[in-house]
């Protein structure tokens, strides 16, 4: 059973350093534009908010998140946004006061969290472990729009392990979500540590399929907060070049990924296309 206590100690300062980032921003900030479609930094603080708390309910009434499901089901394309849009009305300082106490409040409940706690979610029930990751790689993933909002380039952390872990155990899901029938094999993931250490590994090291380059790079491509044509990531096989088409780490509807920055040429090489949208899924 893994320990919980790490990834959520992770968590809490990984939402402390967007904290960090939007803790003073002007109200003409706060309506700013993100890469994702539709959506200010406002909407990017107000989906987190709004997340924190329902999978508070998640935790401590698994009865009362059922109905959160069902309205889910009704509306699969809907439910993220409509969520977003419910707090992007509010005043910057409320907003940012709701987040704050939602997600201190799904931090004292994870830890509270009897051992062996199953939470249920939108995809399958997750262990506190698992829902710490998830909520881990959501606020990194929104976080880095918001930085790109304000073209604030972040320093990668040994953080990102956790989104780059729920990337490789996501990859089935990605297929099914689809209606694809997921490959039989695993895969071999060799990502290149932040910090220079030591790579991170998934899989056997003699699987044929694999999947080789930078861990913010795969990191940002899980999360679909790039294409793969601007990320350093190199597929061997025709299955894991499939996958990195398809990649999600996060439960709900295919995304609709970003658009390249870059566009290629017929000869394969790559030319600027300044028409090319920055903007994509959520």
């Amino acid at each position: 059973m893994a320990d919980p206590v790490p990834v959520l100690d992770d968590l809490r300062a990984e939402s402390a350093e967007l904290d960090a980032l939007v803790g003073e921003l002007s109200p003409a900030d706060w309506a700013r534009s993100t890469p994702a479609p539709g959506w200010t930094v406002t909407h990017q603080i107000a989906h987190l908010a709004w997340t924190d708390e329902v999978a508070l309910v998640a935790v401590t009434d698994p009865d009362a998140f059922a109905k959160e499901v069902e309205k889910a089901l009704a509306a699969p394309h809907e439910f993220v946004d409509e969520g977003a849009e419910r707090g992007a009305v509010l005043p910057p300082d409320e907003l940012l006061a709701r987040w704050r106490h939602g997600r201190e409040a799904l931090q004292l409940a994870l830890r509270e969290a009897p051992p062996g706690t199953r939470c249920p979610w939108y995809g399958p029930p997750m262990s506190v472990a698992s829902m710490a990751t998830a909520r881990l790689m959501e606020t990194w993933a929104h976080g880095q729009d918001v930085a790109d909002a304000f073209a604030v380039r972040r320093v990668p952390t040994a953080r990102l392990r956790h989104v780059a872990r729920i990337g490789v155990r996501a990859r089935d899901y990605a297929y099914v979500v689809r209606e694809l029938t997921p490959p039989e094999a695993e895969f071999r993931i060799e990502l290149a540590a932040p910090d220079g250490g030591e790579p991170w590994t998934y899989g056997p090291p003699d699987a044929v399929q694999r999947v080789t380059g930078p861990a913010l790079d795969f990191c940002l491509l899980v999360t679909q907060r790039a294409h793969r044509d601007d990320l350093a990531l190199r597929a061997d096989g025709a299955e894991a070049d499939r996958w990195l088409d398809i990649a999600q780490a996060f439960a709900g509807p295919p995304g609709q990924g970003r658009a390249p920055k870059t566009a290629h040429t017929t000869d394969g090489t790559a030319a600027a296309d300044p028409t090319a949208p920055e903007d994509g899924g959520r």
